[in-house]
């Protein structure tokens, strides 16, 4: 959420964000509302006042002297009961609309539409040049008998899968490695709900731009969430932490839920764009200090780093334009690694910085050592999701046979397994 005094003191550069983010925002119907709210606040102040006052006075008072008090008295509350619920009914209006309200991204962030639009900002890594016709993750994990998409779409329907036998273990074992690296950088690791109340969703901006994604349960009143950076982010949500807490750094590994609506027809082969999915989530809760940010924001892009090239996969990292990096952001980074059966690269991991936005929104806070009570800035990054990471594992690392060579760093996560063989 944008501070509505940022919004009152800064109009131009909203509407610019908004321009910048291609989203619609209407700032000055929110100075509007917001100018009648605070003239409403100095009515009911003037008039509570007047309550006040007169309750002292009319104890002193006698005969019809009295009576005048009690009646002038009576129209000062008549007053109040008609004023206080049109404040309370404009607090929820401006509320609603301040949702909505986009934060200024970075001035170096490159202006775009789409990811189309997205910037290279380097690579990693040799692409392989197959001396044979390669095949695709879909055609490797079949003739590896790890994966069965069949009967995961009998089970529970379009965009489901199963992994079973190597397939399992290696899925387990990349989440297990990415988490022990997080844990070697210093990260606190955690097990977090899946299931949230609404007010997180809302607390960390999946709400309600992106609520078509969430799968609802309904009697229960809670949400599957997409990703662990709701928790780990709503984790301290409400708290006024220290300054010497600072920074938190937090990571988990959790099942995630997408409904992906409104992809329908895309990326439908394979297990790139699902509904279920694992996903090792680094959090970092820093002070309100914007240099800091940037620092810890290439911290975290650096840890993601550091395990993709553990598994020995070629990459680029690219800066996410301004109509790609969604409605609270202030910096974005994708990391995409190279998948030879799309012949380019695809998107696994994101890094992205959202300043004060998330921490208004979760009432998030904290004490510096001047005893200034300040929202803190968060961060969050993907270390690892899977299976969309089997992808370019198992078509970057294939063989002329159908077998494929398992990174050095992955096989004491499974077993000390050198070559996933194909089922003869």
């Amino acid at each position: 959420m944008v501070d509505i005094r940022f919004i009152r003191e800064n109009p131009d550069a909203i509407k610019e964000a908004a321009r910048k983010k291609r989203v619609e925002f209407d700032v000055d119907a929110v100075i509007q509302q917001d100018a009648r709210r605070r003239v409403l606040i100095q009515k009911i102040d003037d008039l509570r006042a007047r309550r006040n006052q007169g309750s002292k006075e009319i104890s002193s008072l006698q005969g019809e002297a009295k009576q005048a008090a009690i009646q002038q008295m009576q129209g000062v509350v008549a007053d109040l009961k008609q004023v206080e619920p049109e404040l309370a009914e404009l607090d929820v209006a401006i509320a609603s609309l301040l949702l909505e309200a986009p934060l200024p991204p970075s001035d170096d962030i490159p202006e775009g539409d789409t990811d189309a639009d997205n910037v290279e900002v380097r690579t990693w890594g040799q692409k392989p040049e197959f001396g044979f016709k390669s095949g695709d993750h879909l055609e490797l994990a079949e003739g590896l008998g790890i994966l069965d998409i069949e009967r995961g779409v009998k089970l529970a329907g379009s965009r489901s899968y199963i992994l079973k036998g190597r397939g399992a273990l290696l899925h387990w074992g990349i989440l297990r490695l990415a988490m022990d690296h997080m844990v070697d950088k210093g990260f606190t690791p955690i097990t977090v709900p899946v299931t949230v109340r609404e007010d997180y969703m809302i607390g960390t901006a999946y709400f309600p731009q992106g609520k078509e994604q969430a799968y609802a349960i309904e009697r229960d009143d809670l949400y599957l969430v997409g990703t662990a950076e709701v928790s780990l982010t709503s984790y301290h949500a409400g708290e006024i932490l220290t300054e010497d807490e600072l920074p938190v750094r937090l990571v988990s590994n959790s099942p995630c839920f997408r409904r992906e609506a409104g992809t329908y027809g895309k990326d439908t082969r394979g297990i790139y764009r699902i509904h279920q999915f694992d996903k090792v989530e680094q959090v970092v809760l820093s002070p309100n200090d914007v240099a800091l940010s940037d620092t810890i924001h290439a911290e975290m892009l650096n840890n993601t780093e550091q395990v993709v090239q553990q598994l020995e996969l070629p990459y680029r990292v690219v800066v996410n334009c301004t109509g790609d990096m969604g409605l609270g952001k202030y910096r974005m980074h994708d990391i995409e690694c190279w998948m030879p059966g799309r012949d380019g690269y695809g998107e696994t991991h994101s890094c992205s910085s959202f300043h004060e936005f998330q921490a208004r929104r979760l009432n998030l806070r904290y004490r510096d050592n001047e005893r200034q009570v300040k929202f803190v800035h968060t961060h969050n990054n993907t270390v690892i999701a899977s299976p969309r990471i089997l992808i370019p594992l198992l078509e970057v690392h294939q063989q002329k046979d159908g077998s494929v060579i398992i990174p050095e760093a992955l096989r004491p996560y499974i077993g000390g397994l050198e070559v996933l063989e194909p089922i003869r």
